[in-house]
C-alpha cells in the first residue's frame, strides 16, 4: 500500500475485521507511525465512520458498538454484472488475479444483503468461462496498472522488453491503450526505438519506468482495431486470402477474430490471414456452414482437399 488513502481505507477494513486493535499493532500492520496513523483516523471520523480511541499503555482503536457500513444495493442486472466481471479477472492472465479476486469478492459480500450474497455466490460456483485456454500468466498486475495510469495521462515510458528472439532492448513507448487478445495482454502505442506504432507483450515487459515526458494521442485510435491488425499482419510462413460467402457478422460468429482481417466484399466478405500451419487452417475452414473460395495460397487448397480425403475415410469405415 503506498497511498494515504489506500491505507486509511486499510485502517477501516482491519477495524470491521477484528473489532478492537492497539493503537501500535494497527500502525504496523498498515506501516506507519502513531502520528499518521491517528492522522488516518480523523480522516475517517471526518466522513462519518465512528471511533472509539481508548488512551493509555494498553490503549487502542475499535469501531462505535453496532456500527457497520451500509448494505451495497445492486439491481438483478448490476449483480450479475459484477459476478462475472470478477470470475472474468481470474482468467485474463494477471499472475496475482487471483488472491486479488478472492480478497475484493470477500470484501463485498461482508456488507452485502444475504440474497444477493447468494446471488454472487450462485455466478462463481457454477459459470465457467473459457477467455484464454492454455495460456499461462501474461503480465503482472503492477505492470498493467503502471502502463494503464501512464496512457490515461499521456505519460511516457521506458520499457526493458524481451523480444520473441530472447533478445533484450530499452525503449521509450508513448503508451495509446492496452487490450486483451488472443490470451494474452499487450500495450500498443509509439514507440520511439521503431518511429511508429507498435504493439508490445505484457509477459515481455521486464520492467517499466515513467518519464518526465507528455504525448499526445492521435484522436478516435482504436486499440484493438490496431492490434488486431499488426497480429494478422505479422510475416509468417504463408499469406492466405480467402472469400468467405456469407455477411460480415455470420462469419464472426463462425471463425474467432484473432484468425485474420476481415474486410467486407459486396456479399461476402474477405479473409487476410499470416499462418505458419496450413492444415490447421485448412481444419477451420473445413468446419465452416457457408461456402467459401480460397484465392490463395494453392498449398491451402492441396491441405483442404487432404482433409477431405480424410473425413472421406473416415466415413466410410
Amino acid at each position: 500500500m503506498e497511498r494515504p488513502a489506500t491505507r486509511v481505507l486499510a485502517v477501516l477494513e482491519l477495524l470491521q475485521t477484528h473489532g478492537r486493535l492497539p493503537g501500535s499493532e494497527l500502525a504496523r500492520r498498515i506501516g506507519v507511525d502513531g502520528r499518521t496513523l491517528r492522522r488516518y483516523v480523523v480522516a475517517l471520523e471526518q466522513i462519518g465512520v465512528p471511533i472509539v480511541a481508548e488512551r493509555g499503555r494498553y490503549g487502542g482503536y475499535a469501531l462505535v458498538a453496532g456500527f457497520k457500513l451500509p448494505p451495497m444495493m445492486f439491481t438483478d442486472d448490476e449483480a450479475l454484472a459484477l459476478s462475472v466481471g470478477l470470475l472474468a479477472a481470474r482468467n485474463l492472465g494477471l499472475a496475482d488475479a487471483a488472491p486479488a479476486v478472492a480478497s475484493a469478492q470477500a470484501k463485498l459480500e461482508r456488507v452485502m444483503p444475504t440474497t444477493l450474497k447468494r446471488r454472487v455466490r450462485a455466478i462463481d460456483e457454477t459459470v465457467a468461462l473459457d477467455l484464454a485456454p492454455g495460456t499461462a500468466a501474461s503480465g503482472s498486475n503492477a505492470t498493467l496498472m503502471t502502463l494503464s495510469g501512464a496512457a490515461q495521462s499521456r505519460q511516457r515510458v521506458r520499457l526493458h522488453y524481451r523480444t520473441a528472439q530472447r533478445g533484450a532492448t530499452e525503449r521509450d513507448l508513448d503508451p495509446y491503450g492496452l487490450a486483451w487478445r488472443g490470451g494474452r495482454w499487450y500495450v500498443v502505442g509509439h514507440c520511439h526505438l521503431r518511429g511508429d506504432v507498435r504493439s508490445f507483450r505484457l509477459d515481455r515487459i521486464e520492467d517499466v519506468r515513467p518519464l518526465p515526458k507528455s504525448f499526445g494521442r492521435p484522436e478516435r485510435f482504436d486499440t484493438l482495431a490496431h492490434l488486431a491488425f499488426s497480429l494478422a499482419s505479422l510475416p509468417r510462413s504463408h499469406a492466405v486470402e480467402v472469400r468467405l460467402s456469407a455477411d460480415l457478422a455470420t462469419v464472426k460468429d463462425a471463425l474467432f477474430e484473432a484468425i485474420g482481417l476481415f474486410e467486407p466484399d459486396g456479399d461476402g466478405v474477405l479473409l487476410f490471414a499470416q499462418v505458419d500451419d496450413l492444415d490447421w487452417f485448412a481444419r477451420e475452414l473445413a468446419r465452416l456452414p457457408f461456402d467459401f473460395e480460397i484465392r490463395g495460397p494453392a498449398a491451402l487448397r492441396r491441405a483442404l482437399r487432404a482433409q477431405a480425403g480424410r473425413l472421406r475415410r473416415i466415413a466410410g469405415r
